[in-house]
């Protein structure tokens, strides 16, 4: 399964976010999204979920144009920015919801084994972004979208979710943006960079640089 997105624009009142887009995605490969703060790299992934409406924009899955909002066609899972779950929801009762087995994730996750009982809200925010991001990543989808699933959790965590993301993605075309371009590049098979409302295609860390998105031997 190959994604194309291509023909988006964004307008805020007369300024124009976003014009010059394209991205690839297929199964069996991660696509990393980096970008400055300010970048619209979460506008980008709402378009494509079909939770922002742009002036124009062009989804096709295996080139063909998808008419309807993606999120209506049952082939997407999308992890937003902020706070997907519910604060007064119990652990368990989000694993219920989601469909996915709660013991195979305390296997994977030992610390979270005494949280089963507990509400989102007596998690910390790293704690929440794990789950979410666990949640979503097991949800059996063509199409994955992750913003930021790397955002306020420990190095430790981080290690685990790019091994399960490692194993999703022969499954499913999986997006990805995140501050954190060091593990961007490590998850990621291809890589865009997103700049004046436009992408481009990264091919190395030189290329970062020369975009002055990362300095000369940050690596």
């Amino acid at each position: 399964m190959i994604l194309e997105v291509d023909n988006i624009e964004l307008n805020f009142g007369a300024k124009r976010i976003l014009f010059g887009i394209y991205l690839r995605a297929q199964h069996g490969n991660v696509t990393g999204i980096l970008g400055r703060n300010g970048s619209r790299k979460t506008s980008l992934l709402k378009i494509i979920f079909g939770c922002l409406a742009s002036k124009y924009k062009s989804v096709r899955i295996d080139g063909k144009v998808i008419q309807k909002k993606l999120f209506q066609t049952n082939k997407v899972a999308y992890l937003p920015q902020h706070q997907l779950l519910p604060n007064s929801m119990k652990i368990q009762t989000a694993f219920n919801l989601f469909d996915v087995d709660w013991n195979k994730f305390k296997k994977e996750f030992e610390s979270f084994k005494v949280y089963q009982n507990l509400t989102i809200s007596e998690l910390s925010s790293g704690e929440i972004k794990v789950l979410e991001t666990y949640l979503i990543l097991h949800q059996n989808k063509e199409i994955i979208l992750l913003d930021e699933p790397f955002s306020f959790i420990s190095p430790l965590y981080i290690q685990k979710i790019k091994s399960i993301i490692e194993v999703r993605k022969k499954n499913s075309a999986i997006l990805i943006t995140d501050h954190f371009y060091k593990d961007i590049l490590e998850v990621s098979d291809n890589i865009y960079f997103l700049a004046n409302g436009c992408s481009k295609s990264i091919k190395s860390v030189e290329d970062l640089v020369s975009e002055g998105y990362v300095r000369p031997n940050s690596r």
